[in-house]
Parts: C-alpha cells; sequence; structure tokens
C-alpha cells in the first residue's frame, strides 16, 4: 500500500462505485474523463468506442468515487457484441449507484429503455446525467429536464456539459452525497487500474478510429507486442527512448487499405496522434512501430476474441 493511503481521512469521508452507463455514444467517456479531470478513457464519434471497463478515480477531499465506465449496451448482432453486454451486466454488481448518460440533444428512445429495464433489474440507486447540454437551448433543457424525471423516479437528475465542464463538479459532489461512508479504496495518486499495455492499446484504436467511416469502429481491434527500453547513451541525462510494437487488427483487406491508407499517409498520421497521448500517459518519449493485419472476421471467432483480450 502507498504512503499517500496511510494519511488520515476524515471521519464522514465517503467512497464508493459508480457504474457509468447509457446507450452508445451519449458522453460517458467524455464525462468520465471530466470527472477524474484527465484522459483515461478514449473518446471518438462513433458509437460503441469504448470497449473495456475502466475504472476512473475521482479524488475529492471529502471522498472517492470510483467510476466503472461501460460500453454502450445494445442489441447484440455478434459475439462481441454480446460479451460486451455481458461486461456491462457484470459492472453493475457490487456497485452503490448507476449514472444513466442521457443526450440533452436527441430523442430519448428504445435503446434508453431496454437499458433502464436492465439497471431495474440490478436493484441499485439510478442517478441521471443529461449529457451535452451545451447543445441545446435554455428552453429546450427545460423540456428535457421534465421529459426524463417522467422516464423513471431516478435519485437525482443533474444537467452536464463535459466538453463545456458545466456542472461536473456539482455532479461529482451528488453522487459522493449518496455513497456509503468508508475509507479511500485507492491510492490519492491512482487514476485508473488499467495497465499501461492496455492504455496505449486504447489510445491507438481510438487515432485509428478518427475521420474513419461508420463499417471499422468494431472491426479494430489493438495488441500491444512489446515495450522494450532502449540503452542508454553513455552520458547522456536524457531518459532512453522507449520502443513500442503494437498490432493493429482488422477483420478484411480492404478495411487494411483504410487504416494504411494512401502510401502509408494515414497509418504515419494515427502514429503521430497516438504517441502524442502515449508520451502524456507515460511521461517520456517513445517510439511508436505500428503493423496492421487482417484477422477474419474476428468478431466472431471466440478464439480470435480470446486472443485479442475479450
Amino acid at each position: 500500500m502507498s504512503d499517500s493511503m496511510i494519511h488520515d481521512w476524515p471521519e464522514d469521508f465517503r467512497a464508493g462505485f459508480i457504474s457509468i452507463v447509457g446507450r452508445p455514444n451519449a458522453g460517458k467517456s467524455t464525462l468520465t474523463n471530466a470527472l477524474v479531470g484527465q484522459k483515461i478513457v478514449i473518446t471518438a464519434n462513433q458509437p460503441e468506442t469504448t470497449r473495456r471497463i475502466v475504472r476512473g478515480i475521482v479524488h475529492r477531499d471529502a471522498g472517492q468515487l470510483v467510476l466503472v465506465d461501460t460500453p454502450g449496451l445494445h442489441r447484440p448482432r455478434t459475439l462481441l457484441g454480446e460479451r460486451l453486454n455481458d461486461m456491462v451486466r457484470d459492472s453493475l454488481e457490487g456497485v452503490d449507484g448507476a449514472l444513466m448518460c442521457l443526450p440533452a440533444d436527441e430523442k430519448i428512445g428504445p435503446g434508453d429503455k431496454f437499458l433502464l429495464r436492465e439497471l431495474a433489474e440490478a436493484h441499485v440507486p439510478i442517478f441521471a446525467a443529461v449529457t451535452k447540454v451545451d447543445k441545446i437551448t435554455r428552453d429546450a433543457l427545460a423540456n428535457k429536464l421534465i421529459e426524463v424525471s417522467q422516464l423513471h423516479d431516478f435519485v437525482e437528475i443533474i444537467p452536464v456539459s463535459a466538453v463545456a465542464g458545466e456542472q461536473v463538479e456539482l455532479l461529482a459532489d451528488v453522487l459522493l452525497g449518496h455513497m456509503p461512508i468508508s475509507p479511500p479504496l485507492y491510492p490519492v495518486d491512482t487514476v485508473t487500474d488499467e495497465s499501461d499495455e492496455a492504455m496505449i492499446a486504447e489510445f491507438i484504436r481510438e487515432a485509428a478510429l478518427t475521420d474513419v467511416r461508420e463499417e471499422l469502429p468494431h472491426s479494430i481491434a489493438v495488441v500491444v507486442e512489446e515495450m522494450i527500453e532502449r540503452e542508454a547513451q553513455p552520458g547522456s541525462k536524457k531518459q532512453p527512448l522507449l520502443d513500442i510494437h503494437a498490432q493493429i487488427y482488422v477483420e478484411r483487406p480492404s478495411q487494411k487499405g483504410i487504416i494504411i491508407g494512401h502510401g502509408g499517409q494515414r497509418l504515419r498520421k494515427v502514429g503521430q496522434e497516438a504517441r502524442k497521448n502515449i508520451e502524456r500517459l507515460l511521461g517520456r518519449k517513445i517510439f511508436l512501430d505500428l503493423h496492421v493485419k487482417v484477422a477474419k472476421d474476428w468478431q466472431r471467432d471466440p478464439k480470435q476474441l480470446g486472443r485479442l483480450g475479450f
């Protein structure tokens, strides 16, 4: 246990787990990053970007919230889809509450109602965050809040804009107020319990998803093959470069062409974009070596799913 955990905490300190749920593209990942105060979850304007459950940890003087970010729950079409839905259900076990994200600029649909039925079965307190409020007018927001209050008897409904930073602190305070009295669950310097490799793979996948057509998001998986530190130069004060070798897997040769781009231009751009985020995460310079491979129909193949980390 780190030293940062040992200090005294107030008697009324609260800590607990909150599962962040919502249909695909409801703003869950952006909200998680805003609450934690730094980027730990990838965000792309593609549905179902989040593939693994990341625990983001929000530290406040009065308490600690452990955010369980989930893939958007949807009606599954593939084995991967079924596994993602199972992950959502698993993430609801043993949590102290669920925060349902409902985008302010979209109608409440069958997907939201489907998700609410799943949440109700988990028997946990359910809070609602009306996300993306920067995209609508005040009057439209007032109507939206009425609509959300009629959808379910939520413990609290909080309108937020993660992008504009509006009411994010208020949301953290409200959720904390409902957590059990408890000592801290994680050391104060921890923001996520994801491994560096998992975060690096996600940052590469995020960069590969930027500006691609609809059919690609589900078809991309990234595996970090190895991370090797170069030998330090004699007499050099500089930290040696870290070489990171990663494979981007797609399902079809045509998708491989999309990722690589004309003359390899797009893959270079993916590498530059991912490298910036990875260097920020690790606090050091890296060399990123990316290769694209075809793993035919991996989303429907249990063996390949296992090998790619699902």
